[in-house]
């Protein structure tokens, strides 16, 4: 075993440089992350410090790796690593001085970083909504405000009651209409909204007559609405080109302002002599009350779609964040395993091959003892490589990425490939209860189901500090598939977290807080739902429905 063999254990990529800045090692991790290193001088060129060091004629203050190797004592430095395809990745870089050598382990962070950032990005959504949400408070002060204003007179409460009470333009105007028609004992009141040049379209009516109609006035009545004029007339048509009427009326017409902008009219028409001066004020307050709600309406309605919008849009980028990271995780498995089973393969049939001429060999032995020795010897590496064949199988179907289509799968079958796989988390430590039911044919996902299985059965035995029992249970029941798996462990804080993107009950780089997460996704993703029981120091026990058809 060389010196530094030890290092090829460790999970983060080591390197160990002599006093002559010469490479002495490099770990497996290190050779298969920075694949294309060729020497120290250029590796230092791809690496830089996260913030830029100060303007300096020495490039040892730019080159964490030479400030590590100068720096008498131990090192550590959080840097960026830029391959060959402009791709960034982030370490933390420590060094340690043994004597002549100096060792340095770069430890990933890349996934780590990636996610503060998207969370980071969540945060700001959040933010976002909370301003629109405070603008809408904001809003609706202003109207309160506005309306406590218009209290003197019966018509101005009324209306003001009515705006109070709704922020939709179309129950305010229909509410004012008939406060208004009531008042001056009009037969006709309708409001139209302005469009184009000195143009009308009906939008709402106490009579539900003529709607989306376009109308509109002569000259006079167009002079007095931009000068902003209440307008009271005797006339026999309400418009131009409308029907006439059989006998002279009272046309009112009240122009609705926001500012410098028209935003429509309200037209009355009654059989009563109206006398504009007593009415006057009554009618330029409401028209001042209506242009503000109307503005404010819209506005709310706007800022409420927006906030929907928003609030969708930040779902739909945590569900897509989620999904990203699961199918890279899923692919990069897929790639790792196909990889795997290639290279145990190969050896394998090498193997499998010289145990089948070492059995013909061994029969042709004298020595009944000597033969019966190895006939044994040679039976254990037969079914060795058999098992090795079975692990290679049971890995691949657990990958099967191909499976992108919804088809039937025994599920019971898919719980006992997930414990072969996690067989070293649980072997001589976890007793593994199978209460199996007769279970049909379930039409699934199987690859996603089996990392649900394997996500919780995980969880469940690093629940179990010491020895433990996980018991599993599976029955088909009014058409519904039911899975509960139950572990001896040590509980869980805070059940009502554990599916949020992020939380994790594990040490710092230990979990990623996103597994129970994407198991959750997988279960809605089967039109199921999964649940948990918890008692802290008894144990946990999930609990996974999913429809049968």
């Amino acid at each position: 075993m060389g010196k530094f063999d030890l290092f090829n254990k460790f999970n983060s990529a080591v390197i160990v440089l002599n006093e002559n800045k010469e490479t002495v090692f490099r770990n497996n991790v290190f050779k298969r992350v920075f694949f294309d290193f060729e020497n120290i001088k250029k590796f230092s060129h791809k690496l830089n410090y996260e913030v830029c060091a100060l303007v300096s004629n020495d490039v040892t203050v730019h080159s964490p790796v030479l400030q590590a190797f100068k720096s008498p004592q131990d090192f550590s430095a959080h840097v960026t690593y830029q391959t060959a395809g402009n791709e960034y990745f982030y370490y933390d870089m420590n060094t340690t001085k043994k004597g002549r050598y100096c060792i340095i382990v770069f430890t990933d962070v890349t996934a780590k970083i990636l996610l503060e950032k998207t969370i980071q990005k969540n945060q700001n959504f959040q933010r976002k909504i909370t301003l629109l949400e405070n603008d809408n408070k904001n809003l609706s002060k202003i109207k309160l405000q506005a309306q406590s204003q218009a209290m003197k007179l019966l018509l101005l409460n009324n209306i003001s009651n009515i705006i109070r009470e709704s922020i939709d333009s179309s129950v305010i105007l229909n509410s004012a209409l008939e406060e208004l028609a009531q008042m001056f004992g009009a037969f006709r009141a309708y409001y139209a909204a302005a469009f184009g040049d000195m143009k009308f379209l009906i939008e709402e009516s106490v009579e539900k007559k003529d709607v989306n109609k376009t109308i509109y006035f002569d000259k006079n009545i167009n002079t007095s609405i931009n000068l902003r004029r209440v307008s009271c007339v005797s006339c026999l048509k309400e418009y131009v080109e409308a029907k006439p009427f059989k006998e002279l009326v009272q046309r009112i017409i009240l122009p609705i302002y926001h500012l410098n902008k028209l935003l429509g009219i309200i037209v009355l028409s009654t059989k009563q002599k109206i006398k504009l001066d007593d009415t006057l004020e009554v009618l330029n307050g409401v028209s001042s009350q209506l242009g503000n709600a109307i503005v404010q309406a819209e506005l709310y309605k706007k800022n409420a779609q927006m906030v929907k919008d928003l609030t969708c849009t930040l779902k739909e980028l945590q569900d897509t964040q989620l999904k990203l990271i699961n199918s890279e995780k899923m692919a990069s498995l897929g790639q790792l395993v196909a990889g795997v089973a290639h290279e145990i393969n190969t050896p394998v049939a090498s193997i499998k091959s010289n145990n089948e001429i070492i059995k013909k060999l061994i029969a042709q032995i004298d020595n009944q003892e000597l033969r019966e020795l190895l006939q044994e010897v040679n039976g254990i590496d037969k079914e060795a490589i058999e098992r090795i064949n079975r692990l290679v199988v049971s890995l691949r179907k657990f990958v099967r990425l191909d499976e992108a289509e919804l088809q039937e799968a025994d599920i019971n079958k898919e719980i006992d490939l997930t414990l072969d796989l996690i067989r070293h988390e649980t072997k001589n430590r976890i007793d593994i209860i199978k209460n199996y039911g007769e279970i049909p044919p379930v039409k699934c996902y199987p690859n996603m189901l089996n990392q649900v299985f394997m996500n919780i059965l995980v969880n469940a035995a690093h629940a179990i500090k010491d020895k433990g029992t996980i018991t599993i249970d599976t029955e088909y029941k009014k058409k519904n598939l039911k899975v509960k798996i139950k572990d001896t462990g040590c509980g869980i804080k805070e059940p009502d977290k554990i599916f949020f993107a992020g939380y994790t009950t594990k040490s710092s780089g230990v979990g990623t807080g996103l597994g129970l997460a994407i198991a959750q996704k997988i279960i809605e993703k089967h039109k199921g739902k999964i649940e948990v029981k918890t008692k802290i120091n008894k144990g946990s026990e999930f609990c996974i429905t999913i429809p049968g058809e």
